[in-house]
């Protein structure tokens, strides 16, 4: 039996570190690619709802600049939710200490959307000032 288990020790530990690796993937908020920093809200944002969910964002940094932000997969109604949308532009070409500190307002005709979109940015915005 002892001799079976050192046979298989290598083997597990491959699978451990397939199986870390891949959750702490999907568990980050915060990543890096070419230079970008990108924070996505998913995890952060669970208890800010729209009219019909949740509706979590991705935040693109560059040299602490947010250069984009994009709405994720979302249960809105497409017709109101590409009106709500429309707030996420007030945000980029902006520092990210200047973005943060902005106060925007809701749009008309997709309040709940929109005062979502605005919540997932700020809290997106405030975890990449605790942890970049």
């Amino acid at each position: 039996m002892n001799k079976y288990f050192k046979m298989m020790l290598p083997a597990l530990a491959v699978a451990a570190i397939v199986v870390f690796a891949s959750a702490k993937q999907d568990d980050e908020v915060i990543t890096k690619r070419e230079g970008i920093t990108i924070v996505n809200t998913t995890s952060l944002s669970k208890n800010v709802k729209g009219f019909k969910g949740s509706t979590p964002v991705k935040i693109y940094i560059e040299k602490d600049k947010v250069v984009k932000i994009e709405a994720l997969s979302n249960k809105e109604t497409p017709k109101f939710f590409e009106k709500a949308k429309t707030v996420l532009a007030t945000w980029e070409g902006k520092s990210v200490k200047k973005a943060a500190k902005q106060d925007v307002d809701g749009v008309s005709g997709a309040t709940y959307s929109s005062k979502a979109l605005i919540k997932n940015v700020q809290l997106g915005l405030q975890y990449y000032n605790e942890h970049k």
